[in-house]
């Protein structure tokens, strides 16, 4: 017997076109499972913190995109070093997506994205008030994330937000976590192992095309007779570059060596004025592509980077470039510890070195470049064979499926009745 297709509605605060691997693709995938999908999102403008050309805040915007309706609401838009603009960001969407929710039409199931924690308030007032169960996918543990990047110091807010955390895993009818590391977190916590689901993230597989360019784009990207190291995304304070330049410095020896940083965020100016002072020409810095664009330079690189601050925290976490550059299957130097560290070396995908050890990331570079290039690329088909077998988005959008229709047959929590005695 076939089972019906589920109304689904996605609450997340970040969609296309901004950069998310959750976002149109994940969307599409659970339609052509046979759901119904429906988005409810803010106005992009992650990772500056502007509003997209052809966007303009307004009280609600309603479009189809890939044959998905979304739901636009405003929000203060907001990513700077600022606390308080940053939680006016946060605070403005959870309060427009609760009314933008409430007037919806109601879903069988919420699928809520987290960060922030704010979003979780739209989905706990759906349950509250019209029974519907959500799913809580975690990608970012918090208060943890919050106390790590400094971006929350107070011990008094930060354990409003703990108490906030535990209301929200509470009202969720099942919890997908990224890692098992995330899982034993949470379980720690007392939150249930049975309502957990560990399901790996996947790679944004029809936006990043790694199909071999024509023409020399090689050259014309800068690329030609250089062995490059490429690190592709958001740069902030988590990503501690900083590493990235003290290694580059200790490298200038390895005269075709260079340093590829492509992509924006609040630390991308810093890094720049950082590499100027000190003389760095092996460091090279290019604007933020979109994902469509991404896949010609994780080609063309003969290396790719991942890297975070070196946090506990950081341990249990797969930073989401580590799927796409298993996809692009090219050597990975991982500089985080954990469960991301234990993919790329059960997969043989390439070096794994301690997080803010420059003299690390000095030796991990020159070993890879002491290898063959038959060896590199041997690397480089492991980390493929692996995505394709542990990672990929059939497996992972699939998985997901069976744990929203797991949900959606969990008892609803409906309003209580007054009982009033005579």
């Amino acid at each position: 017997m076939t089972e019906p297709r589920l109304r689904i509605l996605i609450i997340t605060q970040w969609f296309d076109p901004e950069p998310m691997f959750k976002g149109l693709l994940f969307a599409q995938e659970l339609q052509r499972l046979g759901h119904e999908v429906r988005v409810l999102t803010g106005f992009p403008n992650y990772p500056d913190g502007r509003v997209y050309p052809g966007y303009r805040i307004r009280v609600f915007q309603r479009e189809v995109m890939g044959g998905i309706p979304v739901l636009r609401v405003p929000l203060y838009p907001s990513h700077d070093h600022s606390a308080v603009r940053r939680v006016l960001n946060y605070v403005s969407f959870a309060v427009s997506a609760t009314v933008g929710a409430l007037l919806t039409r109601r879903p069988d199931v919420a699928y809520v994205y987290h960060p922030p924690a704010t979003v979780g308030l739209p989905a706990l007032m759906l349950k509250a008030l019209k029974g519907v169960p959500y799913v809580y996918d975690v990608q970012d543990l918090w208060p943890d994330t919050l106390a790590a990047t400094g971006m929350l110091t107070s011990p008094r807010a930060l354990r409003i937000v703990t108490r906030v955390m535990d209301r929200i895993y509470r009202g969720a009818a099942r919890i997908v976590v990224l890692s098992e590391g995330f899982r034993q977190v949470l379980v720690a916590r007392h939150v249930p192992a049975r309502r957990i689901a560990v399901i790996p993230n996947w790679a944004d597989e029809k936006q990043i095309d790694l199909r071999p360019r024509a023409g020399d784009r090689a050259a014309q990207l800068g690329f030609d007779d250089t062995f490059t190291i490429t690190f592709a995304g958001t740069m902030g304070p988590v990503q501690a570059l900083e590493t990235v330049l003290q290694a580059a410095e200790s490298l200038r020896d390895e005269a075709a060596l260079r340093f590829l940083l492509v992509g924006g965020g609040m630390e991308v100016e810093r890094l720049r004025l950082e590499a100027r002072r000190r003389g760095l020409d092996n460091v090279v810095f290019m604007p933020r592509r979109r994902v469509s664009e991404i896949g010609e330079i994780l080609l063309l690189s003969d290396a790719l980077l991942v890297h975070l601050s070196d946090d506990p925290l950081f341990s249990i976490t797969v930073p989401s470039k580590t799927q796409a550059y298993l996809m692009a299957g090219r050597p990975i130097l991982m500089g985080v510890r954990g469960d991301a560290a234990r993919i790329v070396a059960d997969a043989g995908a390439g070096l794994v070195f301690e997080p803010q050890n420059a003299v690390q990331l000095d030796r991990a570079v020159r070993s890879l470049m002491a290898l063959s290039a038959g060896e590199r690329h041997g690397m480089g088909l492991a980390g493929q064979a692996y995505y394709r077998n542990n990672m990929s988005l059939a497996s992972g959008a699939w998985r997901f499926s069976e744990v929203l229709r797991d949900a959606s047959r969990a008892t609803r929590t409906r309003p209580k009745r007054r009982v009033h005695h005579a």
